[in-house]
Order: C-alpha cells, then structure tokens, then sequence
C-alpha cells in the first residue's frame, strides 16, 4: 500500500516548473493585446 505522508516528504518540484512560474509572474504584458499597443507605440514614435 502507498503511503502518502512518506511520498509527500520524497517530493520535489520540477526546476523547470518554478522557472515557468517565474517567467509567467514576472511578465509585465497581461495579454497580447498591451504587446500590440506598445508595438504601436514604438511604431508611431519612429
């Protein structure tokens, strides 16, 4: 039989996880459409 509480202290997050949930908090964009908008921006001002 599994016990659960000895496989909860065995585990350990996946380095690649936290680095995705790094790059996704840090993200100052909150959708494709503030992309565009700063895409435009830098267009208009050139």
């Amino acid at each position: 039989m599994i016990n659960f509480e000895e496989e909860l202290e065995k585990f350990q997050p996946s380095m690649d996880i936290e680095q995705v949930e790094d790059a996704v908090f840090n993200n100052k964009y909150e959708d494709v459409t503030d992309i565009v908008k700063d895409l435009m921006k830098e267009m208009m001002s050139d």
